[in-house]
């Protein structure tokens, strides 16, 4: 017996204790991960991800400096968000991680798909069963007089004047089917190219927005041991290569000056990157609206490339870009250059005489230049005090200089706001208006309230700090005209003590000749005891008969005593020192007037203080040879009223000196974006991609059509046909329609459907 005719010996199962564990092998998991990069899910998911993330991108306002998050967001917020990296979205490594995943699966998806899209896109299918036709949802049958050959050789020539591209099969009499010839055509085949070309552009794009990132400074900074700086301290190893092929940089330069050092921003800091030519700003120039809005800002710059020994003069625009040598220079923003500013000491501290006898001397500053110690006349003349919570004297550093300031003021002719931040409720009265929550709707937040904007030009500011030793500083801002805000021309004297919060506003109210003088002579005067005597006795004589010489010493010793509260001379409590302003009359009416008597005490004393006030305000102006303001006068009163409300609020001011800004000779700079975008052509070669296919796979149909053409042995044609598109549509109805007239025109008819398409 032959041994292939024997059976196999069976082969012995294992027992249970020989059966191998059930773990994947390395090939499995290396399959699952394929499966899972390469699936539509995971991509879509990421794209979801990178959509949802460059919306946020779009919201939140990327690279602003720290305290502007802190402002918006508040300090835990903006902790919270700083650390999902929020702030640099397009440059946070997770959102590259998940840009070169998405490039990684699309690519998959595009080579497990593509040979299989081409080759369905090569073949017409003309191989096709005749039985399977009737599986078709359109399909038709009928019987020609004409000859097969006949029918064939019309039915090519009207397939390819409309655009079918045609293939056919003749087929001999075999088990599986009858003689015959069998046609297949095709229609819209750009439809399948629709699906390379939409994911070739993501792929694309992707990879244009990685090379333009942030990602090749990346790997210098990790491959080269780069150390990214902050602040001046620039380093060797925190210089970039001036052959750096990707980067977006900004770069300053003062007008006069020439320069090539341009800064990347990092997380960690900063890092130089040499641009391989120096641009020089000869001028920069700013055309402003009427309401004194910028509409147009230009740089007119020289290029000088050394290496060429060229010499080039551009104009450089907001949205009109200069390319030079692949780096693209666009008009991001301007700044102070260091101009030069003068400013004027107002001592608040000092009685009206001492003020007049020794006047202190004029400073002046650089904007952005190195702090500087205040004049000595200041501090010895007991000015400013050695330092702020005694640490040491004072330096000066003169941060901005705003010569146009735009603000909407609209909100500021509605409602007053009060220090505490609470609604005065009486338009007109309360004019301390120094909450940082209101101050922001018509100082120049972003966040603007609903309803018609007011844009008014309020003129130059001067931004300054006062660092002690300790380096503790608290930041001014004080502008050079009035602002007219509820009816009232107004001083704003800002201060914040922290970055991280706004200005809060002192109003002082302006006199007759738009000065700040009449003001500043009333709190010398309210200094000054003596003074603050005489005013109480005129007020006195002023307001109580002639003959009641008992009344008017009453009145004096009230008026007297409401002074010397008011300007902070005399205790509320034994040992403890008065805070001065409407604070100390509040405090000594709580602690000397009953409950009950508190309502009519106070309002009898503010009376007085006000006519001591106005009386005082007289003896000032009389002083300093100024004619007297009449109570009758509404412009008087007004400034009274804004006048006793503002002293009160500075008493709480944390110097005893404002500067002034007396006059300024502006210098600008201009800061360019300079960038150096190679993968920017792979992006827009990505775009023209992305709109063919989502164009081919969303316009256009692919249509499949099979024609069974087969001799009926009588002369004639027994035909077959059906129609197949991507999408069924009222359109492809109408097709198959206009088909089955052209081919089989009254013989057709629609046969039963039997089996499944092959």
């Amino acid at each position: 017996m032959s041994s292939a005719a024997l059976p196999p010996s069976p082969t012995p199962s294992p027992t249970p204790s020989q059966t191998p564990p059930a773990s994947p092998g390395a090939h499995g998991v290396r399959r699952q991960v394929l499966e899972l990069l390469s699936s539509m899910r995971f991509a879509i998911a990421l794209l979801t991800v990178i959509c949802i993330a460059s919306a946020i991108g779009t919201v939140v306002k990327q690279g602003e400096p720290w305290v502007s998050y802190v402002d918006q967001f508040g300090p835990f917020w903006a902790e919270v968000f700083g650390a999902l990296g929020l702030y640099r979205i397009y440059s946070s490594g997770w959102f590259l991680t998940i840009l070169a995943f998405l490039v990684v699966s699309t690519s998959l998806c595009i080579a497990r798909n593509a040979p299989k899209i081409l080759a369905d896109w090569r073949t017409h299918k003309e191989h096709i069963r005749e039985q399977a036709l009737q599986a078709f949802h359109h399909r038709a049958a009928g019987t020609l007089e004409q000859p097969l050959a006949v029918v064939q050789t019309d039915l090519l020539r009207t397939l390819a004047r409309q655009g079918w591209s045609v293939k056919l099969q003749r087929r001999e009499a075999s088990a599986r089917g009858e003689a015959g010839v069998m046609l297949g055509a095709r229609l819209g085949a750009a439809n399948k190219l629709g699906y390379l070309a939409a994911h070739g552009a993501i792929v694309l794009i992707c990879l244009g927005g990685l090379f333009d990132g942030d990602l090749v400074i990346r790997a210098q900074v990790w491959a080269q041991k780069l150390q990214p700086f902050k602040g001046g301290n620039e380093t060797e190893r925190g210089r970039l290569s001036e052959g750096n092929p990707a980067y977006r940089a900004q770069l300053f330069v003062p007008e006069g000056t020439r320069s090539n050092a341009a800064v990347v921003n990092l997380e960690q800091g900063m890092l130089v990157q040499p641009l391989p030519f120096d641009i020089e700003l000869k001028k920069f120039s700013v055309d402003y609206y009427a309401t004194g809005m910028p509409k147009r800002f230009a740089s007119d710059i020289v290029i000088h490339d050394a290496r060429k020994g060229v010499d080039k003069a551009v104009t450089v625009e907001v949205n009109h870009p200069v390319v030079y040598d692949g780096v693209t220079i666009f008009q991001s923003s301007f700044e102070d250059g260091g101009s030069s500013v003068q400013l004027k000491p107002l001592r608040l501290d000092v009685p009206m005489a001492a003020a007049t006898s020794q006047p202190l001397p004029s400073l002046g500053a650089t904007v952005g230049g190195q702090p500087q110690a205040l004049p000595a006349e200041w501090v010895s003349a007991g000015a400013l005090p050695a330092g702020q919570q005694g640490a040491g004297p004072l330096q000066l550093e003169v941060t901005g200089l705003r010569v146009i300031n735009v603000e909407d003021l609209a909100q500021a002719q509605k409602s007053p706001v009060a220090a505490d931040g609470a609604s005065s409720g009486e338009a007109g009265t309360d004019v301390r208006g120094v909450n940082l929550a209101e101050l922001s709707k018509h100082l120049g937040s972003g966040a603007k309230p609903a309803g018609s904007k007011q844009l008014v030009n309020i003129g130059p500011s001067v931004i300054y700090k006062l660092r002690d030793a300790a380096g503790q500083a608290r930041e001014y801002q004080n502008y050079m005209a009035p602002v007219k805000l509820d009816g009232q021309q107004v001083f704003l004297f800002g201060v914040r003590d922290t970055p991280a919060e706004g200005f809060r506003y002192l109003r002082v109210p302006a006199d007759e000749d738009q000065s700040v003088q009449g003001w500043l002579r009333l709190r010398q005067a309210l200094n000054d005891a003596a003074m603050r005597a005489e005013a109480a006795r005129r007020f006195a004589r002023m307001a109580a008969p002639a003959d009641r010489a008992d009344l008017q010493s009453q009145l004096a010793t009230s008026a007297q005593r409401a002074l010397d509260l008011f300007a902070g001379a005399v205790p509320v409590k034994p040992g403890v020192p008065s805070p001065g302003g409407l604070q100390a009359l509040s405090d000594f009416i709580e602690q000397a007037v009953p409950v009950a008597q508190r309502e009519h005490t106070s309002a009898t004393l503010v009376r007085i203080l006000n006519g001591g006030l106005f009386e005082l305000l007289n003896l000032s102006r009389e002083r300093a040879g100024v004619a007297p303001l009449s109570p009758q006068q509404d412009s008087a009163r007004t400034f009274m009223t804004a006048s006793v409300l503002s002293l009160s609020d500075a008493m709480f001011y944390p110097v005893p000196l404002v500067l002034v800004l007396e006059g300024f000779v502006p210098k600008q700079a201009s800061v360019f974006q300079v960038t150096r975008t190679p993968g920017r052509n792979v992006v827009y070669l990505g775009c023209v991609l992305l709109i063919i296919g989502v164009f081919a796979m969303l316009y256009i149909r692919e249509r499949r059509l099979w024609v069974w053409l087969q001799d009926d042995g009588a002369g004639g044609t027994r035909v077959k046909m059906a129609l197949s598109s991507t999408r069924q549509t009222l359109d492809t109805d109408r097709e198959f329609e206009r088909l089955q007239r052209t081919v089989l025109g009254a013989a057709a008819h629609v046969p039963p459907a039997s089996g499944t398409a092959a």
